[in-house]
């Protein structure tokens, strides 16, 4: 079996199956064999579009795992509760149970696009190393080599990322410990949802460069990219929002704890942790605690004069966040965190805790890195929706300052700048000559062909040309454009090329080389042609250096597009393609050019002209021969009459 193939074009590639696989009959289903046999190409269609689908699943999933943090909450169980309780200053911490259900549904479904992209990387092939000298490579293609490669490369991190940690803390492991109250469950989520969270993120750089090395870019329109780097920030924003809203609860539970023991030291009254964690409210000696303690108001945060520092976390709890609705308390979260990275945490207010300080720093670095990251990025992203506009706005001011500093007449000016406004309505401000030179030969031709090729035979000289010879043509046709009023050759001057109409009218006229009363004018329409001479120049066995004169002005009546044939390639055509010299084709040439209609009705006024005079000429000698006949006078008038009779007979 061959390990190395050359670079594909197909979206898969088939093993090389051995001859008792062909030909067995109980064989397992088309799918099977589709897995067993099948490796996908690296860069084709269907693994470009996973790792776009993944790419967007990866940064939801992403928004998601934070929201674990909301499921805790100060105060208790059941909101309905309130009323029965005078806990107005709550002292425990409970868990929204709906919250923690809904967050697990889309977390499940999330890591199951994580393993999908596993099993997609089994099936990838990839470029052996070895093979990078020249071009793309070759791609490994051996199932074994590719998962090989992938376990010890990026199994471990994609399987870290995958596993649902979650979701096997808070429905499996916390229920069954000892200390499951809420605090310890809420410290063990968030240390497992943040340890997972670095791979999950080092999972989107990779992703990111593999799509931009397999397409170049990751969106393709501009407004797109802008609105993903806007996404990026805006993802973490979200994080360091509920990152501040779990640190505040922690720092909340610090508090009461703290308290607690001071009282079980100070003998005042017995204090319990578990009294800190809602699910005991009912219990009887936790109601008589709550009348006796002061740890409500000792850990109150909108108590000034208490002498533990809530810091940056004192919103939390002034503003009751901490007590609020899902809704409420994360759209205030994600302000919180879009206001302090945007603004690098300059407004926030810390204490000496450690924690509180470390946090802050990486709010200001990571705001720094961030914002200039997102500034650079949409700036770059945005202006390349404009940058074609861009570079026509410039190139327009600068010729209408040109125009002015050369003292340009007003109708000159004019007509440049419908030039360039009919350049930038056709080209969009592309140099499409410089695009095309840029692509091989062959892919070159295919699209002339397909953009001259169906505009070229509207051309009823093209039409009777065969496949191969179009073919030529479309390859070296050039676009030409030309405004209302332009000259595109006068009488007399050197012609350059031959111009093929496509939309438009162009006037052309003669004055048979300034023949005196002579004038002969016509109007080219789509279809038709100019420039014939130098087919005829191009025809003859031995042509000349001296490129022929113009028998024609040829003036555009309105905005013209049409194809232009330079001399030297018709030249080429004419010693290439000897079909191009036939009778038929010449025929044809003449036919539907207005040069040869024009000499072929001089020619034939002129034809017509001598003939007539000729035959003037002789009557007149007929007439005077008959008049000096010598007869007799009797029979005078009868001759005459009668000569007369035979000369108008």
């Amino acid at each position: 079996m061959d390990r190395l193939i050359h670079t594909p074009t197909a979206k898969f590639r088939r093993f090389r199956l051995h001859h008792q696989h062909a030909t067995n009959a109980t064989d397992p289903n088309p799918l099977q064999i589709l897995w067993r046999y099948q490796i996908l190409d690296p860069d084709s269609e269907i693994v470009t579009y996973w790792n776009h689908v993944f790419l967007i699943t990866s940064i939801i999933a992403l928004f998601i795992d934070p929201l674990y943090f909301f499921v805790p909450f100060v105060g208790p169980q059941y909101r309905d509760r309130v009323t029965q309780h005078s806990d107005f200053i709550y002292v425990c911490l409970s868990s929204d149970n709906q919250l923690a259900v809904l967050i697990t549904y889309f977390r499940s479904i999330a890591d199951l696009f994580f393993f999908l992209h596993i099993l997609m990387k089994f099936r990838t092939a990839f470029v052996a190393p070895s093979s990078r000298v020249f071009g793309r490579g070759e791609l490994v293609i051996d199932a074994k080599e590719i998962a090989t490669r992938y376990l010890k490369s990026d199994f471990l991190i994609d399987l870290a990322a995958a596993l649902p940690l979650p979701q096997i803390v808070i429905w499996l492991v916390i229920p069954a410990t000892r200390n499951n109250g809420t605090d310890h469950a809420n410290t063990t989520l968030s240390l497992i949802v943040l340890i997972q969270y670095i791979p999950r993120m080092f999972l989107i750089f990779p992703l990111h460069q593999t799509i931009v090395k397999s397409t170049g870019f990751v969106a393709k329109a501009a407004w797109a990219g802008a609105g993903y780097n806007l996404l990026l920030y805006m993802l973490a924003s979200h994080t360091l929002g509920a990152s501040w809203y779990s640190l505040s609860l922690g720092r909340q539970f610090y508090c009461w704890k703290s308290e607690c023991t001071k009282e079980n030291k100070a003998g005042i009254v017995g204090c319990i942790h578990s009294y800190l964690d809602c699910n005991s409210l009912e219990r009887v000696e936790r109601q008589y605690w709550r009348n006796v303690t002061h740890v409500p108001v000792n850990c109150d945060a909108r108590n000034s004069t208490i002498t533990f520092k809530f810091g940056m976390f004192a919103d939390a709890f002034t503003n009751d966040v901490a007590s609020s609705r899902f809704i409420e308390k994360y759209l205030y979260c994600l302000w919180w965190g879009l206001r302090n990275l945007s603004s690098y945490g300059q407004t926030l207010e810390t204490s000496t805790f450690l924690g509180e300080n470390v946090f802050s720093i990486l709010i200001c670095i990571l705001g720094l890195v961030l914002s200039a990251q997102l500034i650079g990025n949409m700036q770059t992203n945005l202006q390349s929706m404009t940058v074609r506009v861009e570079e026509w706005r410039i190139k327009r001011r600068d010729t209408e300052e040109w125009m002015r500093h050369r003292q340009l007449p007003p109708e000159l000016q004019e007509r440049v700048r419908r030039f360039v406004q009919h350049k930038w309505l056709a080209t969009r401000g592309v140099h499409e000559e410089s695009i095309l030179q840029s692509f091989p030969l062959d892919l070159r031709r295919e699209i002339q062909r397909h953009l001259c090729l169906a505009l070229v035979r509207r051309v009823p000289f093209f039409s009777q040309m065969d496949d191969q010879l179009l073919d030529a043509i479309c390859e070296r046709l050039v676009s030409s454009l030309s405004t209302e009023g332009t000259y595109i050759v006068r009488e007399g001057d050197p012609v350059t090329e031959m111009l093929f109409v496509i939309r438009g009218q162009l006037e052309s006229s003669t004055t048979n080389g300034g023949r005196s009363g002579f004038f002969n004018s016509t109007t080219l329409r789509p279809g038709d042609f100019c420039g014939e001479e130098l087919l005829t120049w191009a025809l003859m066995p031995k042509s000349s250096i001296n490129l022929p004169s113009s028998t024609r002005t040829v003036r555009a009546l309105s905005e013209v597009e049409a194809f232009a044939l330079e001399a030297t390639d018709l030249q080429f055509f004419a010693h290439q393609f000897k079909r191009l010299q036939s009778k038929k084709l010449q025929h044809a040439f003449r036919y539907y050019s207005h040069q040869w209609r024009t000499w072929a009705a001089c020619f034939i006024q002129s034809v017509w002209r001598r003939y007539k005079k000729r035959k003037r000429t002789k009557e007149l000698a007929l007439r005077s021969s008959i008049g000096y006949i010598q007869i007799p006078e009797q029979e005078y008038y009868y001759s005459d009459d009668q000569a007369e009779g035979d000369y108008e007979e």
